[in-house]
This record gives C-alpha cells, structure tokens and sequence, in this order.
C-alpha cells in the first residue's frame, strides 16, 4: 500500500481506544490530514510527543482507506513547551490552529502550513505580543482563503477611500452610500494598524497604542468568525488588550 511523507503541524488531537489517537495536521503539501497514530499514548512510544498540538513533525505516514497511519515521525519545530508555558500564547496559538482546522481542505496550501509556522514560531519565541500575532495571522489566512478585507476602496461598491464605517459582512471598509445605519466608525490609527498586521510590519505593530491595538483586534476577530460562518471557541478565553488608563 502506498506511503508518503510530508511535513506537517499538528492542530488537534483525540483519544481512540486505550493507546491510539487521531491526529489532525495541516500539511505542507498534502494539506488537511487525519491519521491513527498507534500506541502514542503508552510510555514506551518512541514519537508521541512529537504529535502534540502545536509542534511540527517530518512524518511518514500509510495511505488508508478512511483515516491515514503514522509510521514515523521527526521533530521539525518543537514549539508546544515555550507556548504551553505562558498562557496568553497557548489561547493564541489555540484560536490559530482552530482556524486553521475550520479551512477547508481546498484552502490548505503550502502557504497556509507556512503562515501557520511562522506564526506558531514566534509565539513559541516571544516576538511580539501573542494577541498581535493571532491578529495578524487571522488577518493574512483570511486573505489567503480569498476573504482578504478592503482596507482603502468601498468592499461593496470600490468608492475609492478614505472610508470610516467598517463592516465585516460587508467586506471590509464602506462608503457612506453602502454603510448600514449604525455601523462602527474606525479610527485612522486603529485602521493603519490593521494594514500593518496585513503586511507584517512589525515595528509599526509593536508600536501602536493600547486602544488602537484593542480596537483592531475586536474587528479582526468579527470579521474571521463571520466569514469562517462559525465562532472560533478558542477567542472566547483571550484576555482583551488593555486600553489606554486602564488599571
């Protein structure tokens, strides 16, 4: 029977009889895989914590009927145990790789397991601060999945900017001609942060203020939750970024 290899981040796992799990992973080239990793969860197994959510593995893996099977696996990115340790990154990294599951599998692409790497590495590190970085990789995998937001023209009818009024259901910034009663007006701060997490401008990131950096973050999480059409459980456990004066 066929096997192949791949690199792989594990996203989520579960239980299956007294020893085995289910693993689900997010491949380089095979994209969304769900495989039966036998005997993982016995003392004695040579790479079980090696499949743990969050790390990433070099993995061999039997093609099956239903469900795949790992065969080997080789730490590539042993990012759990930095990320676990703090608990900001851990609900960061947990609302990434449940992003990440709720793609379709025509949306898992090379640079979608790459996006998540990258993001997953510099929790793991510390780069920057953990709701920062979710923020931005939610931004650039919904633009990779083809929902990018309009950040400058009208999302519904290209009015070109500058526009206030931003509206998830609609796209992204509108005009006043398209804007619903009521809706949000963002400020010209919170808006340049948000295409800097775009773009992965990092500097510009780091440096925003508290409201702007809160404000942002409450309009990437809408905006991500409606187009994936189901809540992301994990943001329900991230601390809001302080605001400016607070105590």
């Amino acid at each position: 029977m066929p096997t192949y290899r791949d690199e792989a981040v594990i996203l989520r796992t579960h239980k299956l009889g007294e020893a085995d799990r289910i693993v689900t992973m997010l491949s380089r080239r095979h994209g969304k895989v769900r495989a039966v990793a036998k005997g993982v969860r016995r003392t004695s197994s040579k790479f079980g914590s090696r499949l743990e959510p969050f790390m990433v593995a070099d993995v061999q893996l039997y093609q099956g009927r239903s469900l795949d099977i790992v065969q080997q696996a080789e730490s590539l990115g042993s990012y759990g145990a930095e990320i676990a340790a703090h608990y900001d990154r851990f609900t960061s990294a947990s609302a990434m790789v449940e992003t990440a599951d709720r793609l379709s599998d025509a949306e898992a692409t090379p640079q979608q397991y790459l996006l998540l790497v990258g993001g997953l590495r510099a929790l793991s590190r510390g780069e920057h601060a953990p709701r920062s970085i979710l923020d931005s990789y939610l931004l650039r995998v919904m633009a990779l999945s083809g929902w990018a937001p309009s950040l400058d023209d009208c999302a519904r009818c290209a009015a070109p900017g500058p526009h206030t009024a931003f509206v998830g259901q609609l796209g992204g910034l509108v005009c006043p001609e398209c804007a619903p009663a009521g809706s949000p007006r963002i400020a010209e701060t919170t808006l340049a942060l948000l295409r800097s997490l775009m773009a992965g401008e990092w500097e510009a990131v780091d440096a925003a203020s508290p409201a702007a950096t809160a404000a942002a973050s409450g309009l990437v999480a809408a905006y991500a939750q409606w187009h994936l059409e189901r809540g992301i459980r994990s943001l329900a456990h991230i601390s809001e970024p302080p605001r400016e004066g607070a105590r």
